[in-house]
């Protein structure tokens, strides 16, 4: 298997899916890994609803959670992984995201994607029961792209503006406070679809690829070259990062997924828990999943 990015410092992170649990449970996961400096990043999802397990259990929204947790943390980066562009008005999320940003610090990854993985059917019910509407997908891309100019014009720009797109009109459009990381946080878009990697290629700091296996998602960072060529700009300065989920019972499955990644110019790794979580759970993830690695 080839390398096709240089090879980067390894970053671990983790992800706690914000739902089927208490708030509590997510915040002692998150004040743990914040006292492991092994355990760089910590990652929520955005679902409006439950997309396992019991489908009227609880499900927090993205964004309030993590303020909440931005708050009760003092290190690690934090985002969402990734924020869906169809759930709130691009306007209305770069003001909730600046004032993370305010509120952690400093410390915000502002992670964000075309929306819905169309493979799991429970993620449709959140539009009807939320008055939201459902486009194609060649919408949602569309959508996404002009999002991305609208939100970073909305952090840096310091004079009201127009914006008239196919997707987003906004007349006068203003946002303060700014966020504390300048010229912005970094933007990490995620998704494997062709045409969202044109928008990552244009738009990103950073490419998530949400899970699958390492050969998939070797293909489709070398997609990512290849659109980045095409609009002239150089791929090693986006990152690739991809979601890989933590077997308990079989942690050295975990191990060698790490490892092919890694291989593969795959160096910011989020290590996805599911519920319930284990008591230390971010300690165990140092000691069994992240140490041998190293």
């Amino acid at each position: 298997m080839t390398q096709l990015a240089p090879a980067r410092r390894p970053s671990f992170g983790i992800a706690t899916v914000p739902s089927q649990v208490a708030y509590g449970d997510v915040l002692r996961v998150w004040r743990e890994a914040d006292s492991l400096p092994q355990i760089e990043h910590a990652w929520l999802y955005d679902h409006l609803m439950p997309i396992f397990g019991d489908p009227l259990g609880p499900t927090f929204e993205g964004w309030t959670l993590l303020s909440a947790l931005a708050a009760q943390t003092q290190r690690l980066r934090l985002g969402l992984l990734v924020t869906s562009n169809r759930f709130r008005p691009p306007a209305m999320l770069a003001r909730i995201a600046a004032g993370v940003d305010v509120v952690s610090g400093g410390r915000l990854e502002f992670g964000i994607g075309a929306g819905s993985n169309l493979t799991i059917p429970t993620a449709y019910r959140e539009y009807e029961a939320n008055g939201l509407p459902f486009y194609d997908a060649a919408h949602a891309v569309g959508s996404l792209a002009e999002a991305c100019t609208i939100i970073r014009r909305l952090w840096t720009e310091t004079e009201p503006f127009d914006f008239h797109g196919n997707y987003h009109q906004l007349t006068g459009a203003f946002s303060n406070p700014k966020p504390v990381q300048q010229p912005h946080p970094p933007i990490i878009i995620g998704g494997r679809s062709t045409p969202t990697l044109r928008v990552v290629a244009q738009h990103a700091d950073r490419w998530n690829m949400p899970g699958g296996n390492i050969d998939d998602a070797v293909a489709r960072s070398a997609a990512l070259d290849r659109l980045c060529a095409e609009i002239g700009r150089d791929p090693t300065e986006i990152t690739r990062s991809i979601i890989l989920p933590v077997s308990y019972d079989r942690p050295a499955d975990t191990r060698g997924a790490i490892r092919a990644a890694l291989g593969s110019g795959f160096s910011h790794v989020v290590l996805s828990l599911r519920p319930p979580y284990l008591t230390q759970a971010a300690r165990w993830v140092v000691d069994n999943i992240i140490a041998p690695c190293h």
